[in-house]
């Protein structure tokens, strides 16, 4: 992967090529305009573009939270298909964290679809992020591509990077496993019935191991492992 190379966005014409990847992994116009991306960025706010040579695949922008809390909010991350499941996605994170180290950020939030494992594995798993709230329906109604005709449910992660990752928890310590589909995208074409009731599901028994006082330990391929 030598020849990827991760850049900050400071002119006008990669911010519109940033937004232009955006709407193309989402399969939808405006999924990240380009005037917000701008504004972001000469707020001095992190967005990059990731690319192959001269041709940018991927793109990445996150946002600073409240000063007294030290954190950044990563509200956006796609990498064009043909370029995915490559370790490109971990190498962006990366780049992410060093970023906000030098700033003295201390912790990096985002929101992933809990329904979807392969997120859930490298979120939870590989990255070490905890999980801090689950958000029913955050967005509302979304008309992309990737999310149309489904509930916008998110679980928000806490990822801290000054410290090691956190560690998956002792089998004897898991008092519960949530399960989750191999593959939510192929269900919700195949049979929307059944990806909705894996979401109210989901919903459901998260949200109510996370109000006795449980938490989610990790994520493994059984799902996702709930601890006290």
């Amino acid at each position: 992967m030598n020849d990827f190379e991760i850049r900050t966005l400071d002119d006008v014409g990669g911010i519109h090529e940033a937004a232009r990847v955006l709407d193309e992994v989402w399969g939808e116009r405006g999924t990240m305009p380009a005037n917000i991306l701008r504004a972001l960025e000469h707020a001095g706010n992190y967005v990059v573009g990731l690319f192959d040579g001269d041709r940018m695949i991927g793109a990445s922008a996150a946002f600073f939270g409240p000063p007294a809390e030290r954190t950044m909010h990563s509200h956006i991350t796609g990498i064009l298909p043909g370029h995915q499941d490559r370790g490109l996605g971990r190498r962006l994170k990366e780049h992410q964290r060093a970023w906000a180290l030098e700033r003295g950020v201390r912790h990096v939030t985002w929101t992933f679809d809990p329904l979807m494992a392969r997120n859930a594995h490298f979120n939870l798993a590989v990255l070490g992020a905890r999980v801090t709230e689950y958000l029913a329906d955050h967005y509302g109604a979304m008309a992309d591509a990737v999310n149309r005709g489904d509930e916008s449910d998110r679980i928000l992660v806490s990822w801290a990077v000054a410290e090691p990752p956190a560690p998956a928890p002792a089998d004897a310590d898991v008092v519960a496993v949530v399960a989750v589909p191999d593959d939510i995208a192929s269900l919700r074409r195949s049979d929307p019935a059944a990806a909705a009731d894996w979401r109210r599901r989901l919903r459901d028994d998260i949200a109510g191991h996370l109000a006795s006082g449980r938490r989610i330990g990790s994520f493994d391929r059984r799902g996702y492992l709930v601890v006290e």
